[in-house]
This record gives C-alpha cells, structure tokens and sequence, in this order.
C-alpha cells in the first residue's frame, strides 16, 4: 500500500483518497495521472455493470479550506475543462476499446486535513461524450 503525505504533496494525497474511495465501491484503476501533450488525466477508472464495462475519468482538486475558488471549483474553469476533454480523446484514441464502454467524467473535490467536509462528486456530462 502507498503512503501519500498530505503535507508533502497535497494533490497525491487528494487523488490517492479518491481512488481508495472507489476501489472501496468496486472500481479498478487502469491509469494514473496518465500525460499526453494536451495534459492529465487524473485518474481512470473501471468497473463492471449489467450493461458491460463502465470507465469513469476523474478530475481531482483539493483543497484544504473553502476560499475564493469554492473548494476548487472554479479551477475546473473552462480551460482546465477544454486541457481535459483533449487529454481524453488522446487517451481514448490509445485504446479503442473505450468508446464502446459507458463513460463518464467526474470532478472530485477533496477537503484535505484536517477539514471535515465530506469528499463532493460532481459529474460533467458534457466531456463523456463520443465524438460525432
């Protein structure tokens, strides 16, 4: 098991508790801060569904207190998104097997310590699209 230090790096520590939170919930990592010139994708994920494989791609921003980016929510800015939506395609374009699974992206926002809130999920439907 790796030992993330919060203090040491903030954002390992954010992604590495998001993904214990989905392995706990049946989901297997299959890419971790995976690059591509275009940017990072956090972390991949995928699980097993009735309906066939799901793949979630997840976008992790932690912080320790509210301040004037709303627990990083307005990090995920416009910009962040359009990095994010290239890096997927990339990813995707690697390995096709991926656009016939249900996809989704979602923004993780993690209160690191010692902040009590709970971990919040948000889903962005409009990046989990397949290309036309």
């Amino acid at each position: 098991m790796v030992v993330v230090d919060v203090h040491e790096d903030p954002g390992r520590w954010g992604e590495h508790h998001a993904r214990q939170l989905l392995v706990r919930n049946g989901w297997h990592c299959c890419a971790e801060r995976w690059r591509c010139r275009y940017g990072e994708i956090d972390l991949l994920m995928v699980k097993a569904a009735p309906s066939g494989l799901r793949l979630l791609a997840v976008e992790v921003i932690a912080r320790q207190q509210k301040g004037v980016d709303g627990w990083g929510l307005k990090a995920f800015n416009n910009t962040k998104r359009q990095r994010l939506k290239r890096a997927l395609v990339c990813w995707q374009t690697q390995h096709p097997w991926s656009w016939h699974v249900g996809f989704e992206v979602v923004l993780v926002l993690v209160p690191l310590p010692p902040a009590s809130r709970p971990v919040r999920w948000i889903r962005v439907p409009e990046l989990g699209k397949e290309p036309d």
